[in-house]
């Protein structure tokens, strides 16, 4: 019985990805706690701080088909953690009371937190891998479009020429950005934890910082200078993450919206038959990806607020605060996989037209080439004195409803210094694409 839209057998394709479920699922957090109580006791069988072979009684037993599930979840509700019912089942399952020795020194925390860790390892990987895709194919769309013109947009309105591969390699950069944040995350997050009751590791009274680091060494996990139990940022830092990655996939679904508006039909999400089309309205089109974009990464912005929250911990073991991170962090990586998910369909086949570009360029009849023919009557009579005389002549060309050359051209204050040709260069799109190009290129460059 699925009750959310992550785990609905309906839209669960839609809004995560299965891999990313798998990631978050009951089983694999469970056999996370598994991996770690099988880790603690090799290393501390192998220090000899527990029996040899108690420790290989214990490990053959660390796998997820011997654990009840439904035994568990009772376990958990009358407990209040999962882990100690992992621990008693565990300890059921050894020979000659060698069961004892389990999770020796540990605390209920230390386990929980280095399987979240574990887990964030797992969800980051497939997040790099992700942003790695949307990064190609936002390169491809900028070479490919690296000089195809388009009017760049201020406050909804037309402004002046940008090229369709500026605004790409635009996104592409924030992407990359992205990846390098996640690079630098890594050492940072991906800290094991061990520090019994109150951090202090007292309830080993020899081998603790052995067992610290034998048990992080054994997980692949960088070992912690001091406990985390309340000293939540790397956990926030995650979660602020997604936020960031989350909003520059709301920027390019906002703009694929607005572009593939009627009046505009600049760019369209991929093609299939039925996607987007309206139960009453055959001719309808709907940008489908880009609105689950939108709803997904506007709850995975709430989220990362909600594990800010869960920093402000109290003590050395809080009471509240650590459960926010086990609600909103499996909930923000799905539904950001999602996003992730979408936003590779729309960019893997975005349909471009660049025809369509070029006319809504022409829409003003010349209006939005007002800037270059103020810039270029500026040496002769005065920039703001250009500024205020094209101003009037704008306004002139919207009342006759003619093109601005026109107007330009009959002129006597400008037709004095500058000829139709000139005038009709100032006014072409092709010519008042600024440093566009260069930008794409410095942008894909860079690309690892």
């Amino acid at each position: 019985m699925a009750s959310t839209i992550i785990d609905s057998a309906i839209f669960q394709g839609i809004f995560s990805s299965d891999a990313m479920r798998q990631v978050w699922s009951d089983e694999n957090r469970t056999q996370k706690y598994l991996d770690i109580e099988a880790a603690l006791a090799k290393v501390q069988g192998r220090l000899g701080l527990i029996p040899q072979e108690a420790a290989d009684e214990i490990v053959s037993h660390c796998r997820l088909d011997q654990i009840d599930m439904v035994k568990l979840r009772a376990q958990t509700e009358r407990i209040g953690y999962p882990i100690l019912g992992v621990v008693s089942q565990l300890n059921a399952l050894c020979r000659d009371k060698l069961g004892e020795y389990c999770h020796w020194g540990a605390t209920t925390q230390d386990i929980t937190d280095t399987a979240t860790v574990l887990q964030i390892r797992e969800a980051l990987a497939l997040v790099d891998a992700d942003l790695a895709a949307i990064s190609d194919a936002l390169a491809a769309l900028a070479r490919t479009h690296r000089l195809t013109p388009m009017i760049g947009r201020s406050n909804l309105q037309q402004a002046i020429p940008v090229t369709f591969g500026y605004k790409m390699a635009g996104l592409l950069s924030a992407i990359e950005r992205h990846r390098t944040r996640l690079n630098e995350l890594r050492p940072r997050v991906l800290v094991g934890e061990l520090a019994g009751a109150a951090g202090t590791l007292a309830s080993l009274a020899t081998g603790a910082m052995a067992t610290q680091a034998g048990l992080c060494a054994e997980l692949g996990l960088a070992q912690p200078d001091i406990a985390w139990h309340t000293i939540r940022d790397n956990i926030a830092e995650v979660g602020c993450f997604l936020g960031l990655v989350g909003g520059t996939l709301g920027k390019l679904s906002m703009d694929v919206k607005l572009m593939m508006q009627t009046e505009v039909g600049e760019v369209f999400e991929p093609y299939a038959h039925g996607r987007g089309s309206s139960s009453t309205m055959p001719q309808k089109r709907n940008p489908i990806s880009s609105c689950y974009i939108h709803a997904q990464i506007s709850v995975v912005r709430q989220h990362a607020a909600a594990l800010l929250d869960a920093m402000v911990a109290d003590h050395e073991r809080s009471t509240g605060p650590w459960q926010i991170e086990w609600i909103v962090l499996p909930e923000a990586f799905c539904l950001l996989a999602g996003a992730l998910k979408q936003s590779r369909h729309v960019l893997e086949g975005l349909e471009v037209d660049a025809q369509r570009m070029r006319e809504n360029i022409d829409l003003t009849g010349g209006l939005v080439m007002s800037e270059a023919v103020m810039m270029g009557l500026g040496p002769y009579i005065g920039r703001e004195t250009a500024h205020d005389l094209v101003y009037d002549i704008c306004r002139e060309a919207v009342k006759q409803k003619r093109p601005l050359l026109e107007l330009l051209c009959e002129h006597p204050e400008i037709n004095t210094h500058l000829d139709r040709a000139a005038l009709a260069r100032l006014c072409d799109p092709a010519h008042y694409l600024g440093q566009s190009g260069v930008m794409v290129d410095r942008v894909l460059d860079k690309l690892r």
